[in-house]
């Protein structure tokens, strides 16, 4: 019963830290959108998509106006987004994503993981050719009455992949240039998205036994745990 009871415990501190994770991930795209288009939800896409993903994952209101307040505070006044490229052991292709005030701290911890794990940073844009960016939508799947439908009406709008994900939402893809076409298109449905942000997604992979990924797995674990982490992408099959 005890066992049990362990069992619980230690997968409801996971779903919290995960979810703390996400509140100040979020905080962090708010502050950046009101600095960089102000801080009305009406005259800012930037932000008005950020408002979102922070209602998709429960995050509350009250939390979500501290953010937009703290957008002028002098404490985030120096916050910047910086991207770092490198190689996990086994070759394996990693781009983090960074949104920090104190970048000297952040490339030394950055560098810190890489190197521990047996990886190594590269220059900017040394992964251009691994990664493409791609608009990508997470919808609840009763929100979409006819699927044929809906998936037939996106195509004209930049389609590029439709799926579902492991906890059942589906999951739309357009190209990075048709994402504002795309977000516009999913609206006129009167559909909400869960989440709507640009990724990296990988164009070449590499192939691992289970002992090796384990360790990148490992590294990447390690590296979003950092606070000034936004998002870690890898290219591990």
């Amino acid at each position: 019963m005890g066992r049990i009871f362990e069992v619980r415990k230690s997968t409801m501190f996971a779903r919290w830290d995960k979810m703390a994770k996400q509140f100040t991930r979020i905080g962090k795209d708010i502050v950046l959108a009101v600095k960089q288009g102000g801080p009305l939800p009406e005259n800012n896409p930037a932000l008005r998509r950020c408002i979102l993903n922070a209602k998709g994952v429960n995050m509350p209101k009250d939390r979500i106006e501290a953010a937009i307040k703290r957008a002028t505070d002098k404490n985030t006044a120096n916050l910047e987004e910086i991207t770092y490229e490198g190689y996990g052991p086994f070759g394996a292709a990693i781009v983090v994503e960074t949104a920090t005030d104190n970048p000297t701290r952040t490339v030394a911890n950055i560098r810190m993981y890489f190197t521990r794990a047996g990886g190594s940073l590269t220059t900017s844009g040394s992964m251009n050719y691994v990664f493409e960016s791609l608009g990508e939508f997470h919808i609840k799947k009763e929100d979409v009455k006819n699927e044929e439908e809906f998936e037939f009406q996106l195509i004209d709008h930049g389609l590029t992949e439709i799926g579902e994900n492991s906890e059942g939402n589906l999951v739309v893809r357009c190209s990075f240039t048709s994402f504002g076409i795309m977000s516009d298109a999913i609206s006129n449905y009167n559909i909400t998205p869960i989440s709507s942000e640009v990724i990296r997604h990988p164009l070449t992979f590499v192939n691992l036994d289970e002992a090796q990924a384990k360790q990148i797995l490992e590294l990447v674990d390690k590296i979003e745990q950092d606070e000034d982490v936004q998002k870690v992408y890898h290219n591990l099959a």
